[in-house]
């Protein structure tokens, strides 16, 4: 057991996924507050890997470079136990990607509306794949049969306030003995 916080026999890691600012950071971050889980952030992650932003490595390096950097951060958390992970909105552009997660623990999709994502996106210039609506449209279309597919759990996330998108989904996972 990691000091302070709790470590469940047979529950790995829990995976965030979903469309750009449907609140998985915060998500994971306040249900780790809550429930003692160690959480984190394949984007945070990344970017210490790579020692720059992910629009940085969009720019310079390209997405492959980034996909590459993601994959490497999901390996490197075979070695921990019980983790909250808040994934980038394209960690399930890879296949490998989906089979490491699902190797390791859960995936729960936050599902929500492209237009639910589109107001909380604060810094639209921070998103490397997000440079107009209709191309935030065409990825949200192409990804969210993706993140359905590799879904374990689905919590619809529309018209629904922060408090209640996480009263719902630490319910859930509570009850599956996942926390």
């Amino acid at each position: 057991m990691t000091e302070g916080y709790i470590t469940h026999d047979g529950c790995d890691h829990i995976f965030f996924v979903g469309f750009l600012g449907a609140g998985k950071s915060t998500l994971a971050r306040n249900l780790g507050r809550l429930y003692r889980r160690r959480y984190v952030d394949t984007d945070r992650m990344a970017e210490r890997l790579l020692c720059k932003s992910v629009s940085q490595c969009f720019c310079e390096d390209g997405e492959a470079a980034f996909r590459d950097a993601e994959t490497e951060v999901l390996r490197r958390l075979r070695g921990s136990k019980s983790l909250l992970v808040s994934c980038g909105g394209g960690i399930v552009e890879r296949p490998a990607n989906c089979d490491l997660m699902h190797e390791m623990g859960v995936v729960v999709y936050l599902d929500g509306s492209l237009e639910d994502s589109l107001r909380q996106i604060q810094h639209p210039e921070k998103r490397p794949d997000f440079r107009t609506v209709e191309e935030a449209r065409k990825l949200y279309e192409h990804r969210r049969p993706l993140f359905a597919q590799v879904a374990d759990y689905v919590i619809n996330i529309r018209n629904k306030d922060f408090g209640q998108v996480a009263q719902e989904a630490g319910s859930l996972l509570w009850e599956e003995g996942l926390l």
